[in-house]
């Protein structure tokens, strides 16, 4: 067992130091250098300003007046005081099997002129089920007044069963169990503009858990994952912790992107005095690249590449909060992969989408993606064993002014297909 250990560390300033941390670290500093460049002088990166004019789109608002007969407002509005709304109710399956009601609502505004500031996103997904089990988050991007300032917000309160395949490829896709809890989160992030593009700031994040129930024929979760953290019947989890966050991001609207660039790093320590077990640290970096193919700002013909690691660097981490597919920032990747398949110490996850206007008006439109990721532990080897899914949509203008879509994807991979539905786009 030693001499495994030795050789998956690398020697480096006289210590010796884990492969996948060895990894994570020059990831990270390859990307930050990367940023670096893109603000020197002379290197063409503007904050992305393309507008579409949204007089010559059509969503289902206009529809909605067309068929009512309300006389729109006269001119374009441009005070840059505008609150867009999207709801859609709708009833899909969820993680962990069986139906739920679901409400999405987003609401897209401006806190300054939107000629300075960037637009603001609140949305707000509630869902139930009727027997017990439901779900209330809160999610919010908030510009401040030219942006000088972006305030992350991350609330969730839910009574949240789903299923677990335990670390890697540990068991087989029919060899789930289900795993039943109520978990809070809390996650509040404030970074300070450093120029026009650049952000850093600091946070606070909390994940707690209880009553974690999971068994199946006598099987329980700490037996079924070999892992002894955070799996206790009937047990609680608690991760709480500060993280530093640096933010580059030249989007002009984060709920539908046009172009520009989009960059997120988070490094998560959760030390003893903050309540936790053990203390545990984790790095994010996550990345985003959106290349239109048409100067026509009224047209949807583009592709967009997302790509993040994720990985936890201590050993006595809590089980649910290792990173895993799905549980990224706002819950989207893994489009064709059941949420939580693959979970490990280490995760790598790559995408692109190719998005394209059906009518000219902008009503409908068409994407096309592919996702895969890769993950550490049994069965599985980070950046060697590969896991894959692909898939296509439908998009509906819901509103034009915010640019909100409804998204109604189907996405297949090896042992899983399914629909997802919502509103804005994934990334």
């Amino acid at each position: 067992m030693g001499k495994a250990h030795t050789r998956n560390r690398f020697l480096c300033f006289g210590k010796r130091i884990p492969y996948a941390k060895f990894i994570s670290f020059v990831f990270i500093f390859l990307i930050s250098t990367g940023i670096i460049r893109a603000q020197r002088p002379g290197y063409e990166l503007e904050p992305s300003r393309s507008k579409a004019d949204t007089t010559k789109q059509r969503d289902l608002i206009d529809i909605a007046k067309d068929i009512l007969n309300i006389e729109p407002p006269k001119g374009p509005d441009s005070s840059g005081k505008s609150i867009y709304f999207s709801f859609l109710p709708f009833s899909t399956t969820v993680p962990g099997g069986g139906q739920a009601l679901i409400t999405s609502t987003t609401a897209g505004f401006y806190t300054g002129n939107r000629k300075t500031t960037h637009m603001s996103r609140v949305t707000f997904t509630p869902y139930t089920n009727f027997k017990g089990r439901f779900g209330l988050p809160v999610r919010s991007y908030i510009w401040l007044k030219n942006n000088e300032w972006v305030i992350i917000g991350d609330t969730r309160l839910m009574k949240y069963p789903q299923y677990t395949w335990g670390l890697g490829r540990q068991h087989d896709d029919d060899d789930k169990l289900l795993v039943d809890y109520t978990y809070f989160r809390f996650y509040q992030h404030a970074l300070r503009k450093i120029n026009d593009a650049l952000f850093a700031g600091i946070g606070y994040n909390l994940d707690y858990r209880v009553n974690i129930d999971a068994d199946k024929d006598g099987i329980l979760l700490r037996d079924y994952t070999q892992y002894p953290y955070g799996t206790d019947d009937f047990g609680r989890s608690l991760s709480s912790g500060l993280s530093m966050n640096v933010l580059f991001d030249t989007r002009s609207n984060s709920i539908n992107p046009i172009d520009g660039y989009y960059m997120y790093f988070q490094y998560r320590l959760n030390p003893h005095f903050m309540g936790n077990d053990h203390s545990w640290s984790s790095v994010y970096l996550d990345v985003r690249r959106y290349l239109r193919f048409t100067k026509d700002p009224n047209r949807q013909n583009m592709l967009g590449i997302w790509g993040y690691y994720w990985s936890v660097l201590n050993r006595k981490i809590p089980y649910l909060d290792l990173p895993s597919i799905g549980w990224d920032v706002y819950n989207r990747s893994g489009r064709g992969f059941d949420q939580n398949r693959f979970r490990g110490r280490h995760l790598f996850y790559l995408e692109a989408e190719y998005r394209r206007d059906i009518t000219q008006n902008g009503l409908l439109g068409f994407v096309l993606f592919t996702n895969t990721n890769t993950v550490s532990g049994p069965k599985s080897q980070l950046f060697k064993d590969w896991n894959q899914a692909y898939g296509g949509g439908l998009r509906i203008k819901f509103n034009k002014g915010s640019g909100t879509n409804i998204a109604i994807d189907y996405g297949r991979s090896k042992d899983f297909s399914g629909f997802q539905i919502g509103l804005d786009e994934v990334f």
